[in-house]
């Protein structure tokens, strides 16, 4: 099995809707795109990528939104060196289709009191629905690692929640491990690493923002 070196994830840059949360009321979500400072936000990002990639071939993963194709054309990556594929199970959490703003705050209110990972936003999904369909394309990730001459280096372009979920899904993390979490900001990557013992790490830690709180012992 072609495990890659570098497995590197990154969320999309600043979006309309990061900045305007009426939008959501005209525009689809999946439409939404970077902002000029996004745009900003991902081409310095994608300065450190191209860095740290050099002159390896990568196979890319982008979620289907605007947003995130925008974030990784901004990364402006050798063209020879990259293969690239849309996964629709990298997009963003569903919160159903056209949203009303004063609903939407009033159901995020819900989901900070209810969990996170369990609410599930009317017409929408919960944290769990999303873990699930990470969760598939992990599996899907795991299979294309067979090829022998799988490249050194997987990156996935996608939404803060999703790379949360992801690894929690890789690392085996419990809910309450995920429910202290905060996202990462516009076009930050975290990259799992692979050590000389064939295990993946972290290379930094995603910020808290409570203490775990388990409902049992693990592991």
């Amino acid at each position: 099995m072609a495990r890659p070196r570098r497995i590197v994830l990154v969320r999309h840059g600043e979006s309309i809707g990061n900045v305007d949360d009426t939008v959501y009321e005209r525009e689809p979500d999946h439409a939404l795109a970077l902002t000029d400072r996004g745009r900003a936000q991902a081409g310095e990002t994608g300065e450190g990528l191209r860095e740290v990639f050099g002159s390896e071939r990568i196979s890319v993963y982008v979620s289907p939104y605007r947003r995130t194709h925008e974030t990784l054309r901004a990364f402006r990556l050798d063209p020879d060196l990259i293969r690239i594929r849309e996964e629709p199970r990298l997009r963003e959490q569903d919160w159903g289709n056209w949203q009303d703003r004063d609903d939407v705050r009033l159901q995020k209110a819900y989901r900070d009191a209810y969990g996170h990972f369990f609410y599930r936003f009317a017409q929408g999904e919960s944290g769990a629905d999303v873990y699930d369909r990470v969760g598939g394309f992990l599996e899907s990730l795991f299979r294309s690692f067979e090829d022998p001459d799988h490249p050194p280096n997987v990156l996935l372009v996608t939404h803060g929640l999703a790379m949360r979920l992801f690894c929690m899904r890789w690392f085996h993390w419990t809910v309450a491990e995920f429910e202290s979490l905060a996202n990462p900001g516009n076009a930050e990557m975290r990259m799992l690493v692979l050590g000389a013992d064939g295990k993946y790490s972290l290379d930094r830690p995603f910020e808290r923002w409570r203490d775990p709180e388990p409902y049992g012992i693990t592991g």
